[in-house]
């Protein structure tokens, strides 16, 4: 069962971190869990200093973190929500080391990142530190990026509403850790669920209908007892690319939230962009969380 206690948020002062740190103060907020604010300074970024003498490193190093830290303290001043009080960190280091090495010592259980780029491939591009700690990261990655006003609350105790969320799944035992993670969220927000099958390589319309009907019924077996009368699950099925029918979907119903699973930790350096994940992170509308089984 998904347990959410411990959440890591990277903050980089930029338009999309704002997004993700919205999100994280919600999260934090519904499931009353301790949320970790981390900035990165990166000094590589700074080559020119690494030929000054020792006491000018020193000197420019104390500088840096210093300055990072006040930049941090008046990020999170400027988002407040009643009952969560985070945790400020400051760290120089490579960014995804960092991030990566923080979440398995202070046992993370969701990272929150921003993506940047609102343009197809700029969102996710190979290297990025969100692109490195989703291949390598061991807890589930929430992926934010600016967007238009959906999800946003408009309300100061609660800056993100999840109002409705899309679960994938391919029936796989894998993906069973993907829909467990819809009804956690579902119902500590009170969000429509709605589960997602994508049928490939069906030509014939006899034969779609047929496994239209099937699929529909096996994601209904999927819905708990217990929520079939409440009316908050709903399931579709479509037939095409999966990335494209999720993204198409996520747009058709204003969806909040994406949920997909990938096979484990590391899997998605075999098929980087290749992978159905990847591609709905790059382009599709909303947040997604990605969860490693």
């Amino acid at each position: 069962m998904p347990k959410l206690e411990r959440i890591l948020c990277s903050v980089d002062f930029s338009e999309f971190s704002e997004w993700a740190y919205r999100h994280a103060l919600s999260l934090a907020r519904h499931y009353r869990a301790k949320l970790l604010v981390l900035h990165v300074a990166e000094l590589w970024r700074h080559s020119s200093v690494c030929f000054a003498p020792v006491k000018g490193y020193k000197q420019f190093l104390h500088h840096f973190l210093d300055d990072g830290q006040q930049k941090l303290l008046e990020f999170v001043k400027n988002f407040r929500v009643q009952d969560v009080q985070p945790l400020c960190m400051v760290c120089e280091g490579m960014a995804p080391d960092v991030i990566l090495a923080l979440a398995e010592t202070e046992q993370i259980d969701l990272i929150v990142m921003g993506t940047h780029g609102r343009r197809g491939f700029d969102r996710l591009m190979v290297g990025s530190v969100t692109e490195r700690v989703m291949r390598k990261a061991l807890c589930p990655v929430l992926t934010v990026h600016a967007s238009h006003d959906s999800g946003t609350s408009g309300k100061e105790e609660d800056p993100v509403h999840l109002g409705r969320i899309l679960a994938c799944t391919d029936f796989s035992e894998n993906s069973q850790r993907a829909l467990d993670y819809g009804s956690f969220l579902a119902t500590g927000y009170s969000s429509e669920l709605v589960l997602v099958h994508v049928l490939e390589n069906i030509p014939h319309s006899a034969a779609r209908k047929e496994a239209i009907a099937t699929a529909t019924d096996r994601l209904k077996g999927l819905i708990p007892l217990e929520e079939r009368d409440v009316g908050r699950h709903k399931t579709i099925v479509r037939v095409g690319k999966p990335y494209k029918q999720i993204i198409a979907l996520a747009g058709e119903t204003q969806s909040d939230l994406v949920i997909m699973a990938v096979r484990g930790a590391g899997a998605m350096d075999l098929s980087v962009f290749g992978s159905t994940s990847h591609r709905v992170i790059q382009l599709g509308p909303c947040p997604v969380l990605v969860v490693h089984v």
